[in-house]
This record gives structure tokens, sequence and C-alpha cells, in this order.
């Protein structure tokens, strides 16, 4: 940061600008009081701004008594302007922690330029003691904010959109604003929706994502377009999810998949270098969706785990196990995990487990433990010299380890073994030190199937372009395409989501038709959309990356609310401002709206 950019009438610069080079300048300084020490009539006041901390001193030898006696009174969190020369902090008073830890203002002139009351929560605090309830920390943000933590947070996130910016920007790319005011489209979660005045009993729905708002752009010719984009959502939340979120949306016209990697892997590593120093190897890895489903039971693998799933049915299967005959005669597999040291596990963590993969929708884990003397665990009867050097030979099982295996179809046991290779690496130090695994996952399916009505729905959105471009497969059988969509994964964390698009309008309706719509409902709510493509689209193609939770993990925090300046709660209620609130009845009669409440409201 230059020094003139916090330079005013009221400072000559920011309190962590200050160092040696300034020493014996008469300087100006503004702040909060961050501490006051009282050493018996010598006063030291760590003043603090955005920029940093800097040591006041006050001494009977420079300052009057009644600059003494109001440094005597001043509370946590005043606002203060203070006047004196800069001096080398004498011999063994230099603060190492402190980025001007060598310096210090002698302090000639003071002004209290506003006054603080009591704080609900503190600012300053020891390094030892804990931090508020983050609910009383939501209700005070703006005393939350000023901690240095949070203010170095927002600073990061203010590099990442500037990397981003430069780099499009580098890239050919405009930044284009899209409207906040829609209308509702079908895009996998519950639409925030604005009445309009004007228009009574006509509503606007909030942008789950411009998602068509940028198709369009492509076809009106822009060719490359980037946005910081506000989207909202209502749905449920969890850390790493808000009703309102920011997201990097670009778009690119005339491409494949390889020009869209490109951008994407040229834009992340410009972030990377702003943000952290480092330099990211390009190009990034890459894995289908069925690959990394096959050998990590999820399409967000973490590759700093060095397990991977393995079939075991052919080793375990027609030696007299019940439950591993069972699920092969029924078309199923046997799957497993085999933990390297994890013989050191108890029988209380193996059951902990084995009720894991109950949660997760299997039926259970079974285990195999392989021991210098042999095999314990519920198959080791049926485990023979034969079997055991199968599973010491092909799948790598040594005296030490631990074998979970789960039996079923691929998605049970794909998604309780993804459960027990995160869980159980990180409680045996599994999990490599060194992170910043990046790959590409491709190839998704088009649709997967709906959990509460069977009905096919579209895996990411329903303007994915299929590998097979076919109508009436599509019609026929939607779960069976394959869609050129992908995600960017980083050391488990989904960054990005994008795809080619659906340039085709047969193409475009034969997908809306396959979610269940008519082709009056698909007029009504996309004929804006269809209108457009009758006049000439080019194949284009793009992605989203979720800025929130970027900047979440280059900062080290595992919640986006660490990040974004006043966040909702998980119940999504705004603490500061206390939101939701109700409306004035005359208000929404004014709208043509009428609640009605519970007995419970």
């Amino acid at each position: 940061m230059s020094r003139e950019v916090l330079e005013t009438a009221y400072r000559d610069a920011g309190c962590g600008e200050i160092d040696a080079s300034w020493v014996g300048r008469e300087v100006r300084i503004a702040g909060w009081v961050h501490r006051r020490r009282d050493l018996g009539g010598l006063f030291f006041v760590d003043l603090r701004d955005r920029s940093g901390l800097l040591q006041l001193s006050f001494g009977p030898d420079r300052a009057d008594a009644a600059t003494l006696e109001r440094v005597a009174e001043l509370n946590p969190e005043d606002v203060l302007q203070a006047t004196g020369v800069v001096a080398r902090r004498p011999e063994g008073a230099v603060n190492p922690d402190m980025a001007t830890g060598a310096v210090e203002i002698h302090v000639t002139g003071l002004e209290r330029l506003a006054v603080s009351e009591p704080l609900p929560i503190l600012v300053y605090r020891p390094p030892d003691e804990e931090l508020p309830s983050e609910e009383l920390r939501l209700q005070h943000r703006v005393l939350d904010l000023r901690r240095p933590e949070m203010q170095r947070n927002l600073r990061v996130r203010h590099r990442v959109t500037n990397a981003v910016r430069a780099s499009l920007t580098e890239q050919g790319f405009i930044e284009v604003e899209t409207p906040l005011l829609t209308r509702q489209t079908p895009e996998g979660a519950r639409d925030y929706i604005v009445p309009s005045r004007v228009h009574r009993g006509r509503f606007y729905a909030l942008p789950q994502s411009p998602q068509l708002y940028k198709q369009l752009l492509m076809v009106a010719g822009l060719d490359r377009y980037f946005q910081i984009a506000k989207c909202l959502r209502d749905e449920d939340l969890r850390a790493d999810r808000q009703p309102e979120f920011t997201q990097i949306d670009v778009e690119m016209s005339f491409v494949r998949e390889d020009d869209v990697f490109r951008a994407a892997e040229r834009m992340f590593q410009r972030v990377w270098k702003e943000a952290l120093e480092e330099t990211l190897e390009l190009p990034f890895r890459r894995m289908t969706h069925a690959e990394a489903l096959e050998r990590f039971g999820t399409d967000k693998p973490d590759l700093r785990i060095p397990w991977e799933l393995a079939d075991f049915t052919p080793a375990l299967t027609g030696l007299g196990f019940g439950i591993f005959d069972g699920t092969a005669s029924a078309g199923g597999r046997v799957r497993g995990l085999v933990v390297k040291g994890g013989a050191a596990l108890s029988r209380a963590r193996i059951e902990h487990y084995d009720g894991r993969a109950r949660q997760a929708g299997a039926r259970g884990a079974l285990w195999l433990r392989r021991n210098d003397d042999g095999w314990s665990g519920p198959p080791a009867k049926v485990i023979g010299e034969e079997t055991g050097r199968v599973l010491e030979g092909e799948f790598g099982v040594e005296p030490g380890d631990l074998v979970f295996l789960v039996a079923g179809n691929d998605a049970e046991s794909s998604t309780a073994l993804d459960v027990l290779r995160r869980e159980v690496a990180v409680e045996v130090d599994a999990v490599r030190a060194k992170g910043g695994h990046w790959l590409w996952i491709t190839e998704f399916p088009l649709f997967e199937r709906d959990a509460d009505t069977g009905l096919p729905v579209p895996a990411q959105h329903a303007f994915t372009m299929p590998v097979d471009p076919d109508p009436e497969r599509i019609r026929e059988d939607p779960l069976s395409v394959t869609a050129r969509a992908y995600d960017i994964v980083y050391d488990g964390i989904e960054f990005a989501s994008g795809s080619l698009r659906c340039h085709l309008p047969d193409v475009q309706r034969a997908i809306l038709a396959a979610t269940g719509l008519g082709s009056d409902e698909i007029e009504r709510r996309f004929g804006f959309l269809l209108e457009a493509f009758r006049y000439g689209v080019p194949p284009h193609g793009g992605f989203a990356v979720g800025l929130d939770r970027v900047v979440a993990v280059i900062v080290g925090t595992p919640s986006i609310r660490d990040v974004i300046a006043f966040p909702k709660t998980t119940a999504a209620r705004g603490l500061l401002e206390q939101s939701p609130s109700i409306i004035d009845p005359a208000e929404l009669a004014e709208l043509g709206i009428r609640v009605e409440t519970s007995r419970s409201d």
C-alpha cells in the first residue's frame, strides 16, 4: 500500500505505514484506541487503523498535564488524532510481533475525535482468549470487523477480485452487469420473490445466477463476458452456504472445453499469485465423473489422501460369506478401502465408522484387520491362504492395515466409502500436509433421479450441451445422457462449475421437456431465450466460481461467513440489522399482499 493512499487532512499516513525511515519527523496520526497501558505516569496507547498498529508514547517531558489527564480517561475504541515525533523505541522495548514495533510516536498533541461507550464485545483480546460466540459477533458485526483478522480477510477478498478482473480483462473479457429483478426460472433451489407495486399480482424473482442473461449476451455477440455477480437462493444453509453469495461468472463464445479450461486456469493462476504468492502449475489434472466415483466415491475427491477405493467383489465372493455373496447375486458389488496403519484403531472406533456408513445410506461397513498372525474381523472366517495372498498382492494389504468393506449398489457404497475415506484419513493423520491439488472433473451426467419423485432433474442445470445431442434419446432415456459439464475441485472442495451450453433449440426443448415441463410451460418460462435462439447462436460455454468459498480457503477459515462483511446466520437472519423484518400492513396492502400467520407465529 502506498503511503499516499491513507493521507488525509487528519493524518499523514496510516498507523501501519510508519517505520524507521520516519524517525525524527513530526507526524499526524489517527485511529482507534486498541489498548492503553499506564506505567505510573507514563502512558502507552496502541492506535489502530486499517493499515495496522502503532504505539503512542505519552510522558511528562513532552505532554502537558491536561493531555496526560485525557489519556488516563481514554476508553477502548475511542477515536483519536495524535501529533508527535517518530522515535526509535528504547533498546529492549522493540516489539517483533508488530510491523511498526521498532518505532513509536512521542505525542505532543492529542484530540479525542469520538468517544466509545462500553463495548458489548472486545476488539482487543489477549492471544489465548477465545472469541465471543458467533451469534454475538454477528449482532455486533461492526466491532467484529475491526478485528485485524477480519480486516485481513476482506483485504484478501479485495485482492482476489482485483486479480480476477485483471486476468479476465487481459484475456479479452468485458464486465457486464445483469438484472437483479428478473423472472422465475428453475435452477434447483427456491427463488426469492419480489412483488411488483406497479403490476399488482405479478412478481419478480431474484436471480439464482446470471445463467440465461450471460447466454443471451453470447447470442448478442459480446463474445467474452464476466461479472462479479450477487446471487440469491432460498435454500437450507450450511457453513459454506448463504442466501446471498458472490459468484465469479464467466461466459465465452466459439469455444470447446479446452478453451474454457485455459481461461479458468489462467484466472486462478493470477489469483493464487496475487493472494498467496504461489505459482500454480498448468494445466490442471483432468478426471471423468465416472472415474472419480469409481476411484474415490465422490465427484469432489481430496487428492491429499493417498487411498483409493477398490472393487473386492471377485476376491471376496464365492467364499461362503452370505452378505457378500447375496450382494453379488443381486447385481451389487463389494467395494472397500485399505486404511494403511488402520489396525491400530480400537474396536469402538471401528464400530463408530460402521455407524457413519449407515448414516451415509449404506447397510454398514464390515472390516478386516491384518495382524502379524493373520486376519480378524467378521469376514475373517472365510479368508483362506489363497484369498489372503490376493488381498496382499492385488490390494496391498500389509500387517497393521485395516480394510473397510461396503456391500451394496454403487450409489450406496460410493457415498459411504467417501465419508469413511475422508474421516478416517483425518483420524489416522493420513492427509498429506502439502495441499494444492487442482482437478477438473468432466463428463457429468446430464440428469439425475430426484430422490423424492423419481423423475429426472438436471444434474447441474437445464442449459448444458449433451455429449450426444440427440433429442429423441433425451426424451426416451434422459438418465443415460452424458453432459459436456465440468467442475474445478481443489483439495476436495468444489471451486467452480460450468459447461458448454446447449445452443441447439430443438435439443434445448427436449432437455426442458425431460424435466417434466409441457410445451406451454416451456414457452411461458423460457420463450425469451428460445426466441433469441432463432437468430443464430454461437457455440458457447463458461463457468462460475464461488468467490466466498475461494477466499475462505485462501485465508484458512472453514466458514464463508468469515469472509463476507455482513453475512446471514444459518437461519438466514441478519442479526446486525435484524432482518427479515415485519412490513407495515399498509405497505403490504399497496402491493396487494395479505400475510396469513399461524397461531404459533
